[in-house]
Protein backbone atom coordinates (compact mmCIF):
# COMPACT_ATOMS: atom_id res chain seq x y z
CA UNK A 1 0.00 0.00 0.00
CA UNK A 2 1.11 3.49 -0.83
CA UNK A 3 -0.16 7.07 -0.23
CA UNK A 4 0.17 9.89 -2.75
CA UNK A 5 -1.00 13.48 -2.91
CA UNK A 6 -1.85 14.79 -6.37
CA UNK A 7 -2.25 18.42 -7.47
CA UNK A 8 -3.94 18.77 -10.85
CA UNK A 9 -4.09 22.11 -12.66
CA UNK A 10 -5.66 23.31 -15.89
CA UNK A 11 -9.34 23.43 -16.79
CA UNK A 12 -10.27 21.06 -13.98
CA UNK A 13 -13.11 22.83 -12.15
CA UNK A 14 -16.65 23.00 -13.50
CA UNK A 15 -16.07 19.93 -15.71
CA UNK A 16 -17.19 17.15 -13.31
CA UNK A 17 -13.57 16.39 -12.42
CA UNK A 18 -14.29 15.54 -8.77
CA UNK A 19 -17.20 13.19 -9.51
CA UNK A 20 -15.26 11.53 -12.33
CA UNK A 21 -12.22 11.15 -10.07
CA UNK A 22 -14.37 9.42 -7.46
CA UNK A 23 -15.73 7.03 -10.12
CA UNK A 24 -12.21 6.26 -11.41
CA UNK A 25 -10.88 5.70 -7.88
CA UNK A 26 -13.73 3.38 -6.92
CA UNK A 27 -13.29 1.30 -10.10
CA UNK A 28 -9.60 0.87 -9.25
CA UNK A 29 -10.11 0.20 -5.54
CA UNK A 30 -8.41 3.46 -4.49
CA UNK A 31 -9.34 5.16 -1.22
CA UNK A 32 -8.92 8.82 -0.24
CA UNK A 33 -10.55 12.07 -1.32
CA UNK A 34 -10.72 14.79 -3.98
CA UNK A 35 -11.49 18.50 -3.53
CA UNK A 36 -11.39 21.75 -5.47
CA UNK A 37 -8.81 24.29 -4.38
CA UNK A 38 -9.32 28.08 -4.28
CA UNK A 39 -6.61 28.55 -6.95
CA UNK A 40 -8.67 26.60 -9.53
CA UNK A 41 -6.77 23.34 -9.17
CA UNK A 42 -7.94 19.98 -7.87
CA UNK A 43 -6.26 18.22 -4.92
CA UNK A 44 -6.37 14.45 -4.40
CA UNK A 45 -5.08 12.18 -1.67
CA UNK A 46 -5.09 8.54 -2.74
CA UNK A 47 -4.11 5.22 -1.23
CA UNK A 48 -3.87 1.82 -2.81
CA UNK A 49 -1.65 -0.82 -4.33
CA UNK A 50 1.18 0.53 -6.49
CA UNK A 51 -0.13 -0.75 -9.84
CA UNK A 52 -3.64 0.56 -9.16
CA UNK A 53 -2.24 3.95 -8.14
CA UNK A 54 -0.21 4.11 -11.36
CA UNK A 55 -3.39 3.56 -13.40
CA UNK A 56 -5.20 6.18 -11.30
CA UNK A 57 -2.42 8.74 -11.86
CA UNK A 58 -2.54 8.01 -15.60
CA UNK A 59 -6.27 8.78 -15.49
CA UNK A 60 -5.56 12.04 -13.60
CA UNK A 61 -3.37 13.20 -16.49
CA UNK A 62 -6.46 13.55 -18.71
CA UNK A 63 -9.49 13.36 -16.39
CA UNK A 64 -13.02 13.53 -17.81
CA UNK A 65 -13.50 14.48 -21.46
CA UNK A 66 -14.39 18.14 -20.69
CA UNK A 67 -11.19 18.69 -18.67
CA UNK A 68 -7.89 20.10 -19.95
CA UNK A 69 -5.08 18.99 -17.63
CA UNK A 70 -1.95 21.17 -17.79
CA UNK A 71 0.10 19.84 -14.85
CA UNK A 72 0.00 16.90 -12.44
CA UNK A 73 2.28 17.03 -9.40
CA UNK A 74 2.76 13.96 -7.19
CA UNK A 75 4.09 13.62 -3.67
CA UNK A 76 4.39 10.42 -1.67
CA UNK A 77 3.36 10.47 1.97
CA UNK A 78 2.49 8.35 4.97
CA UNK A 79 -0.53 6.07 4.87
CA UNK A 80 -3.63 7.59 6.49
CA UNK A 81 -5.84 4.51 6.37
CA UNK A 82 -8.72 5.85 4.27
CA UNK A 83 -11.62 3.39 4.05
CA UNK A 84 -13.44 4.90 1.04
CA UNK A 85 -13.04 7.58 -1.62
CA UNK A 86 -15.03 10.77 -1.18
CA UNK A 87 -15.58 14.22 -2.66
CA UNK A 88 -14.78 16.97 -0.17
CA UNK A 89 -15.65 20.66 -0.17
CA UNK A 90 -13.15 23.45 0.52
Amino acid sequence: MKHISINISGKVQGVFFRASTKDAAEKLGITGFVRNESDGSVYVEAEGEDERLKKFVEWCHHGPKQAVVDHVRLKEGSLKGFTKFEVKRL
